[in-house]
């Protein structure tokens, strides 16, 4: 599964401006969002659709990120990660 690239990140512009929106992220290059110095959030693209890779504890967690429902289940646990 490879990283999102541009045309994919345009599809996902409405999500990352919410993620822009939460506090303690550094958006270091589009699309790749830092907490502190460390990599935090980022996108792949895949025939699947649209995932997103989110720290949780020592591990990313896949998500996909296809639709509202998914959208927001990726927003509320963005923001437990944040303040665990």
């Amino acid at each position: 599964m490879k990283h999102a690239g541009a045309p994919a990140l345009d599809a996902l512009e409405p999500v990352l401006a919410q993620i822009r929106a939460l506090e303690g992220l550094k958006e270091k290059s589009r699309g790749a969002f830092y907490r502190k110095s460390k990599g935090f959030l980022h996108f792949h693209e895949d025939p699947a659709g649209f995932f997103a890779d989110l720290k949780k504890g020592d591990d990313f967690v896949r998500l996909p990120v296809n639709n509202r429902i998914e959208i927001a289940a990726l927003l509320r646990e963005a923001k437990k990660a944040l303040v665990d």
